[in-house]
């Protein structure tokens, strides 16, 4: 038996019923195509594995003893992938077969593309924010955390309508084609949580692979299933951005980002978002 077109890996942590709706939104389809299906548990302690094996019995199952992170658990299912493209899936994202196809499809004509994700909209229907990027910059990166965690304005229009090539895309829904892996390597197991797709991204491009974002095809991204709390978030995001920088960019520019940071948590609270979406209004 030949290889399968697609390996869909679906990291899951704790989640249950999302993943189980998750599954379902492909699942059938999958089966009767013959692509392979890779659910990563990440020491989940709420029975996902028993439900997953119970409904869906043709997945490879592989377990973690704990939770090791978005870029360890999804290594363990990149080792077993043998498809043609794989799909690196949250397990809070609902996409069906068609999509996934014709995404891959996509993927596969374009001899130039290592990477590719659908767009992403939330369940009332909008394009995610922060799906994707023009920009790797640690300043950048910063300002886009600082975006997100405050609830400021959008850093682009996220409703693009044609194919756009950008610097990275999320790894909440990205395809990625088997050879890409081969050659760059696997995500780096350095990054516990965010900053491993855009790691991930900036070395196929330095391998002089594309990547797009695709909005011919979507998906629906329910978000935050298995994050942390906003706080604990934040701290993560910040340490994978410094992280980040440091090993792009030197540790010069990570000692910028970490003294900003420290700049920021001094005026946490109140006067601090005051003062920031003054700054901001005034940034051109």
């Amino acid at each position: 038996m030949g290889e399968p077109f697609l390996t869909i890996i679906v990291l899951t942590y704790n989640t249950r019923d999302v993943v189980v709706r998750c599954l379902e939104s492909f699942y059938t389809h999958a089966l009767a195509s013959g692509w392979q299906v890779i659910v990563v548990d990440n020491g989940s302690t709420d029975d996902t594995v028993g439900i997953v094996v119970q409904q869906f019995p043709n997945v490879k199952i592989i377990r973690s003893d704990k939770n090791l992170g978005f870029a360890a658990g999804m290594n363990l299912g990149l080792k077993e992938a043998t498809g043609q493209v794989i799909v690196l899936m949250n397990s809070d994202v609902l996409a069906s077969a068609e999509t996934l196809r014709g995404a891959a499809e996509a993927l596969l004509v374009q001899p130039e593309v290592g990477a590719l994700s659908p767009l992403l909209r939330t369940p009332d229907g909008k394009p995610q924010a922060f799906a994707f990027g023009k920009d790797q910059s640690p300043w950048y990166l910063f300002r886009r955390g600082l975006k997100a965690l405050l609830g400021l304005g959008p850093m682009h229009r996220w409703d693009v309508e044609r194919p756009l090539e950008v610097d990275w895309v999320s790894g909440a829904c990205m395809l990625v084609r088997r050879e890409v892996v081969e050659q760059v390597g696997l995500l780096d197991e350095q990054f516990f949580l965010y900053f491993e797709d855009n790691d991930w991204c900036l070395r196929m491009r330095r391998a002089g692979w594309r990547i797009l974002y695709d909005p011919r095809f979507e998906v629906v991204h329910v978000g935050g299933a298995s994050l942390p709390q906003r706080d604990q978030a934040s701290q993560i995001y910040y340490q994978s951005l410094i992280r980040f920088t440091a090993k792009h960019y030197g540790p010069l520019k990570a000692g910028i980002i970490r003294a900003l940071l420290a700049g920021y948590r001094a005026l946490r609270g109140g006067f601090a978002r005051m003062l920031i979406r003054s700054i901001w209004k005034e940034t051109p």
